[in-house]
Formats: structure tokens, sequence, C-alpha cells
């Protein structure tokens, strides 16, 4: 039995930092996504000689474990309830983690330690010990705040689940299939299980907006799913710089009580920002003058947006560069997520040639940085099942 997910990236539009003091956020998918093909034997001697297999593709590490081993190490892995999600126990995390320590990944890469954990915790209580082989490959520049662990994580749920007695979707369907209804919460439930493992604590966003795709207002919790009315593309530079996003947080909460008046006036105008971004995009387009006007907001929204993330501190001489830059060829940017690095959004408007935005590639590339061109606002997690056979 054999089957593809995907599960899109994410943005934030606007609204971070704030949105932990009480601001509205808005964040997005983008079409870059993390893939897993899925391949599970029906009887233990059919193949993979009996072996959960993981493998890497983009970064060329495969790994495997014994079904049996995985069954003396997880008992309960043999009862599995697809339908049901539940947290990972302590005594669970820590078998896992001997399961994983088992692979003797190299130092360099200990950072994708909690990302098997949640491969091994996801397939094993929604599909017990079957053996199994997955492939996973990714557009997502990892830990670049894009969101590629809950990417991972959702694309992962939908492939399980949608070979399990948990949904019913039509396996003679050519091309990818969308979730629906009680299904695609029950993919955000279980990726969201992942993402504990990954984050400990998680707001629950970057799953949600990889699952159902579109946009996502959030505000004190709340999240409220909204669709986008008009074509947004932006190009998206990731510096390559590290952050401590624990840190950065931290550091904005600092100056909030160093300067509480002056901050709560910040916090009060991106959640201004947020709001009237969110109507703008979600109201109708007329013409090319409408969408060229709500594209000429939206420039000027991001550009406050980061003046006041600025006030923050949370920008980098990095994300300064290229706000530079792209400030030569007129086009307004942004830092998105928690800042101190990571990636910068710069909106691409709709008239904008193809020339011009080769030579802000070109030049922030001279930089060092990486750059992805992307579609905003798309469809969220899906599944496409092999027909051939």
């Amino acid at each position: 039995m054999e089957v593809t997910a995907r599960a899109p990236g994410k943005i934030i539009l606007s609204g971070e930092h704030a949105v932990v003091h009480g601001s509205t956020a808005v964040a997005a998918s983008i079409d870059l996504y993390t893939q897993v093909f899925l391949r599970i034997s029906t009887t233990d001697s059919e193949s993979d000689d009996g072996l959960l297999r993981l493998h890497l593709k983009d970064m060329g590490f495969e790994f495997s474990w014994p079904t049996g081993r995985i069954k003396e190490v997880l008992p309960d892995a043999g009862n599995p309830l697809s339908s049901s999600p539940w947290s990972c126990s302590p005594e669970s995390i820590k078998a896992i983690s001997n399961l994983v320590e088992e692979q003797n990944i190299p130092e360099a890469k200990i950072g994708l330690v909690a990302g098997i954990s949640a491969f091994i915790w996801l397939y094993t209580s929604i599909h017990g010990c079957k053996p199994a082989r997955a492939v996973i490959t990714s557009t997502l520049p990892l830990g670049s705040g894009l969101g590629s662990s809950a990417s991972f994580c959702v694309s992962l749920a939908a492939a399980l689940l949608a070979v399990s007695d948990a949904v019913s979707l039509d396996l003679s369907h050519q091309g990818w299939l969308s979730f629906k209804g009680k299904e695609i919460d029950l993919v955000n439930k279980w990726a969201f299980e992942g993402e504990k493992i990954i984050h400990g604590k998680p707001s629950g966003i970057d799953n949600t907006v990889s699952t159902f795709g579109n946009m996502i207002l959030f505000k004190s919790g709340k999240l409220t799913l909204m669709k986008s009315s008009m074509p947004l593309k932006m190009l998206i530079t990731n510096t390559k710089i590290g952050r401590n996003t624990k840190a950065l947080v931290a550091g904005v909460s600092e100056r909030a009580i160093r300067h509480p008046d002056a901050m709560t006036a910040v916090f009060t105008a991106v959640d201004s920002i947020s709001k009237e971004l969110s109507s703008i995009i979600q109201s109708p387009v007329s013409d090319d003058i409408s969408l060229t006007e709500k594209e000429g907001k939206l420039e000027e929204l991001m550009e406050m947006n980061q003046g006041l993330l600025q006030c923050m501190g949370v920008s980098h001489a990095a994300i300064e560069t290229v706000l530079r830059t792209t400030l030569k060829y007129k086009l307004a940017s942004k830092l998105t997520g928690a800042g101190g690095g990571g990636c910068v959004l710069t909106l691409l408007p709709s008239l904008l040639s193809r020339t011009v935005i080769d030579k802000v590639i070109a030049e922030l590339e001279l930089c060092g940085f990486q750059c992805l061109i992307a579609e905003i606002g798309g469809k969220g997690a899906e599944v496409c099942f092999d027909n051939s056979s």
C-alpha cells in the first residue's frame, strides 16, 4: 500500500512577537512543501525485511528499526488507535529516545533527533508495528522560521491516516486529494502531537496553517481560518542566520517591562496593522487597478510592521541588509517569525517585471542569502495514491 502526502510551510504576514502580548497576528501557507512517500507492508514477510525504515532523502540519511525491537520498547504500539490522538507519555518519550540513540546519529545532526522521535511516535500510534518505508523530501529550509517541522508532522500524519481505518478517502482518485471535515481535523490533531514532541509547547499555529492552508488570524489563543481574495507572491530571503527564539521573545517581554507605555503603544499599532491587513486581503478585487491599490496598502503595512519590530529589538544586521537591498528597487520587506536572523518577506507586486526580480535575487545571493519565490495562501495537506499496480 503506497501513498504520497504533502503539506505546506508557513509565514507570519504580521503580528509576530506582539501576538504574545495580546495583539492580532496573521499567518499564511506558502507553496513550499514537505512530502512524505509511505509504503506499508500488509504482512511481516511482504517486504522491508520486517523493518520500519525512515529515509531523509535530502540529507542522505536512512534509519531503520526491527519491528520486534519496537514492540519490545513500546509494548502499547501493538494496539494503535488512529481515530483518537493522544499525547506521548514521558515513559514513551524515554523509550523512543532509546530507539533513536541506537541509530548513532552524528553529533552535527543531533537536531534531527526530535523529528525522528516524532516519526516513530506518529507511525506506531497510528499503524502499530507494521514494516514500512517512509521517504521524506522538502523544499523548505530547516530551522528558518518557515514551519518546516509542522510541515513534516502534517504531511506524515496525512500519509499515515490516508491508509488507516480512521478516514475514508477515494483510493482510486487520480492526482492530489484533500481531506474534508472531521478528517482534516484529525490530521491537525495528530500533527500537533508530533509538534509537541519536537517543540514541547507549540502554539498550534504552524500545524494548523500547514493542515488547512490559506490564512489564519490568531489572537489570544483563538485561531480563525480566512481566505485571500487576491493573488499574493513573496520573495522569501533566508539569511541563514540562526536565532534563539526563546531569547528573542524574552527580550521583547523585558523591553515591555522597562518601557510599558511605549511598548503597549507598539503592540496596539501591530494589532491595528494585522486587522487592516486581513481586511484588505479578504476584500474582493474588481480589476487590475484595485489589485494594484491593495498591493500598495499591503506594502505600507509591511513597512510599518517592520519598523515596529525594530522597536521591539528583534531585527538583525543581515535583515537590515535585505531591507536596504529591496528598498533600492522600491520593494517593501519585513522579517517573518522570531527575527534575529531567519527569513525576510518581500512583496512582489503583480506588475513587477521578472527582470527586476532577477536583479534583486542576484544581489541578495551575492550576500550569501538563499532566495525563494512563493505563492501565498494556497492549499493545505493533500495526499495522492499510487494506482499503477
